[in-house]
Formats: C-alpha cells, structure tokens, sequence
C-alpha cells in the first residue's frame, strides 16, 4: 500500500548578516502555518547557502516553497530563475508574497515574462541603490563628514558584554553573541578592544 505525500508548506528567509534581524520576514509568513522553515544569514551573491540547499533538497512533489520577496531568493536574474524552474519541473510550487506571485510550472508565457520582468526590476533597483550609497560616501568623504558605520552598542552595553564575558570565563560566546544580537566577529572586536587577552579571543 503506498502513501500519497500531503504537501508541505515550506519557508525560506534569508538575511545578509548575523547582525540582522528576521522577525520581519518571520511576521510575514505567519499567516501561512509553515511546515517547515529554513534561515539563512548570508549574502545572496549565489545559492551556495546552507539552509537553501536545505530547503530545496526538502521540498518535494507537492509542496509550495513560499518566500517573502523574490530578491530573498536570489539576488540575481539567472539564479532567481534557475530556482524557480528546478522547483516547478519537480512539482513544487513558488510563492512569493511582497509580490503576490505564484508559480506552479503551468503558467502561461505572461507569468513567465513577469518573473524575469520583476525578477530584472529588483537586481536593477539594488544595483542603483548601491551606485547612490558609494557616491553619498564619496561625497561625504569630501565633506569630511563620514564616519563609517555607527557602532552596534553603547558604551554601557559594551561594558555588560565584557562583564558577562568575563563572568561566563570567556566561555559561551556563541550565546554571548546571540543575546547582544552580535555576529561572533563583531562579538570578537569588541571584547579584543576592551583589552581580552589574544588567546582567549581565538578561543
């Protein structure tokens, strides 16, 4: 006797950095009731990140693999594509909401040309806006106004991070990290500035 596979509602969430937040992808999702969600905090350069092999290698024949917006997919038009084709020939539906796309492999040529259409839009849209934040630096550069980034945390807070560092015996900074909302790097800079030994840092 063979079982029929009830498709699953599948997530994926991605966001750029260790330091960024996911509970806005995760708010936008909700409503969906998810079976199973993959994270990523990675650069969306390519599709070499863990969770999204993950996601895809999971999803099967009648499943919807639904994602926030097609640039959290993929930051470009090929691989956005690539995606989304290897998922419909397998039978697994792609939904994106910002967008409110879905596409199933049976969409006509219309569907198709809008995919590649959005899909162009928004690596388009990001390239402009870091054309506009390189020549902004430059010109704030010039005014001798630029500062570079803001740090993550106060001073008081940097002075808790080193506190509870040295409480927790310079041990659990991957906890450390997370309850400070710090990548393990930055986490590191901090604790190096405030004078930690070198060998402790590399522990």
């Amino acid at each position: 006797m063979t079982t029929t596979h009830k498709g699953q509602l599948v997530g994926y969430i991605r966001v750029s950095t260790l330091d960024q937040n996911t509970s806005r992808q995760e708010e936008q999702l909700a409503g969906f009731q998810l079976d199973e969600t993959f994270i990523d905090k990675a650069s969306g350069k390519d599709t070499a990140r863990p969770q999204l092999q993950a996601a895809l290698k999971h999803c099967r024949k009648g499943d919807k693999l639904i994602v926030h917006s097609m640039d959290r997919l993929a930051r470009n038009l090929d691989d956005l594509r690539a995606i989304v084709k290897g998922l419909t020939d397998e039978g697994v539906a792609v939904q994106f909401v910002k967008e409110s796309m879905t596409f199933t492999g049976e969409d006509s040529p219309m569907a198709q040309l809008m995919l590649s259409v959005m899909g162009a839009f928004a690596e388009f849209e990001r390239t402009l806006i870091k054309e506009r934040q390189r020549e902004g630096i430059a010109i704030a550069k010039t005014k001798g106004v630029y500062t570079g980034r803001k740090p993550a945390l106060m001073d008081d807070q940097i002075s808790a991070l080193v506190a509870k560092d040295k409480a927790n015996g310079h041990k659990q900074r991957s906890a450390l990290a997370k309850e400070f909302g710090l990548s393990r790097e930055t986490l590191y800079k901090y604790l190096k500035s405030a004078g930690a030994p070198a060998q402790e840092i590399q522990a």
